[in-house]
């Protein structure tokens, strides 16, 4: 596993009609920056690597249907893809959720300095160095 998994490495499947979608959705990709696109093991079969925090392969598939490609629409990849989205969807949560909100700390930082801890010692700095 690599560290906290935010390279994704991604199959899209075309539809097996029209022929050529693979190919033609390829060369769309290939310019696209933070984005490495190849042919997959079969004719309709396409690999995508990219960064979560860029892209999503909802994102990624949701534009390539809007330019008139068809992506299998099969069970089994159905259900890969919407575990797909699901997953990437609450990584972006959770990345977002841990970005650090500089003004609560402060705030927080100035609520502390004015609170009275328990740590201080209330014994008169005359009888301190008392021996």
């Amino acid at each position: 596993m690599r560290p906290c998994d935010l390279e994704k490495d991604r199959e899209i499947v075309f539809h097996a009609l029209p022929e050529g979608q693979a190919e033609r959705a390829l060369a769309l990709l290939e310019g696209m920056e933070g984005l490495a696109a190849v042919a997959g093991r079969e004719s309709n079969y396409l690999l995508v690597r990219y960064n979560v925090c860029e892209y999503t392969l909802e994102g990624l598939e949701l534009a390539l249907s809007n330019q008139g490609f068809h992506l299998d629409n099969s069970l089994l990849c159905k259900l890969k893809r919407a575990l797909a989205y699901f997953c990437e969807s609450v990584q972006r949560r959770n990345i977002a959720a841990n970005e650090p909100d500089i003004k609560s700390q402060q705030a927080f930082v100035k609520v502390y300095e004015r609170h009275l801890h328990g740590d201080r010692d209330e014994t008169p700095e005359e009888w301190r160095d008392y021996k």
